[in-house]
């Protein structure tokens, strides 16, 4: 019998501002080849009803349904405040924490007319809606956890409120997938979650998705210059700062380097300050936010990829940047990690590690084609429809033990 999974998320590409979009798109496409889906989105808009049908070859529909609401994903409570200024809409919460109970008060209405088998809820702004939707309809709810207040911070301590969404989302929920054992662990440990409550669903990759374009940035290989990459939101979690001390080093040895930026976040004037303070502001170029061709152009523009994360739950960019062919950097800090062997990895805070290692790629011709080659090939077992597989068990064994 083919489930029926009423999904809360908070981004879907194109409208997407990070990872959290891709990893629900590429699951959700997967998850349609087995499942009907109801896909629950933000959108400040006077209609608060509105479906949209996504039909994929050979698949499954996914109904997207948009919910009246000023909530996207990555919001802080600053940056809610600062939105919620330029409306004179009364209709909306005076503080995040409102706006997200208001958002999970209309979940119980959508889930009683959904015809759900499973309720199925990204990241913690969608916990509270999770656990109404199963209040209203008696069905099993899976928390997705793509990140925790621990991730997000950096260790630089906890916003409470959050902390006790995500609390109390984890010990409602049926069960729990965490997009690695590096945030199972967060999980068991700050959280005071079983062990045995939680199935641990790496993010995957479509390769099919890659597109070969011409490169943006030509001139700049033409010049002689290798290229380093950092794609990310800029945020002390990604460790942009990290990125540029390392990029001082390598300079002070490679000055035929050039550091790309391409992102956005509360840490960008940051990270350009930083670069020009060090004196390196020639050589980092910040490109904004890229999505689609661009992106995929300046990915395949790069002789690395590095990141450096303080702590990522996964890190789909990896994915991608092999996809496009090129070798990647990454942080032991992160989930990804544990699904390639063939990508060099160090720790967020080693810089000097971290410089030795784009400059033994960078003058390495053997080095990158045996990262480039054998870490392309690794992708095949990190697919999205593995992860979707996955998820079908979770939904099954809910489903049966909750009947």
């Amino acid at each position: 019998m083919t489930p029926r999974v009423l999904m809360f998320g908070w981004e879907f590409p194109p409208h997407n501002s990070g990872g959290l979009g891709t990893a629900c798109f590429g699951l959700t496409r997967a998850l349609s080849q087995d499942a009907d889906v109801v896909f629950v989105l933000p959108k400040k808009s006077v209609v608060n009803s509105d479906y949209v049908k996504m039909v994929f070859a050979n698949q499954h529909s996914i109904d997207m349904k948009y919910v009246d609401t000023i909530l996207k994903a990555y919001v802080t409570e600053q940056q809610y405040f600062a939105d919620r200024q330029t409306l004179t809409d009364e209709v909306y919460g005076l503080s995040l924490m409102e706006e997200v109970k208001r958002y999970s008060k209309k979940a119980a209405s959508i889930a009683r007319k959904a015809n759900c088998d499973i309720i199925h809820a990204h990241d913690w702004l969608a916990y509270l809606a999770g656990m109404e939707a199963k209040r209203a309809t008696g069905k099993p709810l899976v928390v997705h956890v793509h990140a925790t207040e621990f991730d997000r911070t950096g260790g630089n301590g906890i916003n409470q409120q959050v902390y006790d969404i995500e609390r109390a989302g984890m010990h409602a929920a049926d069960a729990i997938i965490t997009v690695s054992q590096w945030t199972k662990n967060i999980v068991v440990d700050h959280y005071g979650v079983s062990p045995d409550k939680i199935t641990v669903v790496h993010n995957g990759i479509d390769v099919g998705d890659v597109k070969i374009v011409p490169s943006r940035v030509q001139a700049l290989k033409d010049a002689g210059n290798k290229i380093v990459l950092f794609v990310g939101r800029i945020t002390m979690q990604k460790g942009p700062d990290y990125f540029i001390r390392a990029a001082k080093r390598v300079l002070e040895f490679r000055p035929n380097t050039i550091f790309l930026v391409s992102g956005s976040g509360d840490m960008e004037r940051q990270m350009i300050r930083q670069a020009a303070t060090e004196g390196i502001s020639d050589k980092v170029l910040f490109v904004g936010f890229l999505r689609g061709e661009d992106l995929d152009s300046i990915y395949q523009s790069a002789d690395l990829y590095v990141m450096p994360s303080i702590s990522e739950p996964f890190g789909i960019t990896p994915l991608e940047a092999l996809a496009n062919g090129t070798p990647v950097l990454i942080s032991r800090q992160s989930g990804v990690s544990e699904v390639l062997n063939h990508a060099l990895k160090t720790d967020f805070w080693d810089i000097d590690d971290t410089a030795d290692k784009i400059i033994s790629t960078l003058d390495n011709p053997c080095l990158y084609e045996n990262l480039k080659d054998n870490g392309t090939r690794e992708l095949d077992k990190n697919s999205w429809v593995i992860a979707a597989r996955k998820c079908l068990e979770v939904y099954r064994v809910v489903r049966t033990a909750t009947m």
